[in-house]
């Protein structure tokens, strides 16, 4: 029996999945399951980061009802201005993972890593900021909610007002601060690890890079971080009279 060279090629194509674009992987059928698994993956994780922040904004929301005029005088602490230089950065930083993305689907390496490498030069000097401005200041002042936490004038910036406000209510809204924008600068130090990652395989134009759902699900976690800081800036930054 004759052996033609289809028949050679048969296994050959069968192992790169039937023969059809090399990025599909062995256990999908095509690009289009592949690339759906990838992002219901992707939202699934997101939705259990969802729930697990939303804890957090609800407990925040209760005592923030239950004691308005006092968050209210201890928010006077935090200074709007890196706040606001903060918030404008990430938003620089979505657009430009977004831009990103798009060179990601056409292939042009250079230009996705010219657009996360200002992604991360972004989350870099967010970081910075909120160190050097926000909480190093606070914390000299012994305003860290650990056993060294103090209130008093001082403390409070020699503002009576702040100072009238009881210690454990103070405390109660320091925690909450440093809790919720500490977890968030969590997830922005884990967001430069993996889009660190991300550049190496586009720099050396590995097969992962080739498929541009890798970019883009990166790109979701960091629109997603992007997000919860536009929820955390008006709760404690903006909160009115």
């Amino acid at each position: 029996m004759e052996i033609t060279a289809q028949d050679k090629l048969g296994p050959v194509e069968h192992e790169h999945g039937h023969g059809h674009d090399p990025l599909l992987k062995h256990q999908y059928e095509d690009m289009d399951q592949q690339s759906e698994s990838y992002v219901v993956g992707m939202w699934t994780f997101l939705v259990t980061e969802i729930m697990f922040f939303g804890v957090l904004f609800v407990m925040y929301s209760i005592y923030r009802w239950k004691y308005q005029n006092e968050f209210y005088q201890v928010h006077r602490l935090l200074d709007v201005v890196p706040g606001g230089i903060n918030t404008t950065i990430l938003l620089i930083s979505s657009f430009c993972m977004a831009v990103a993305v798009h060179y990601a689907q056409k292939k042009d390496h250079r230009r996705v890593l010219m657009n996360l490498a200002a992604v991360q030069v972004c989350a870099v000097a967010f970081l910075v900021i909120k160190w050097i401005w926000e909480w190093q200041p606070k914390i000299s002042h012994g305003l860290l909610p650990t056993t060294n936490f103090t209130w008093n004038l001082e403390s409070a910036h020699n503002d009576p007002a702040i100072a009238a406000v009881p210690e454990n209510i103070a405390q109660l809204f320091l925690s909450l601060y440093f809790t919720l924008t500490g977890l968030h600068a969590l997830h922005v130090i884990v967001g430069i690890i993996v889009i660190g990652a991300l550049m190496y395989l586009h720099w050396k134009k590995t097969h992962s890079a080739q498929d541009y759902v890798n970019t883009e699900m990166v790109g979701l976690y960091w629109h997603f971080v992007d997000l919860v800081w536009i929820f955390l800036f008006p709760l404690f930054y903006l909160i009115p009279r």
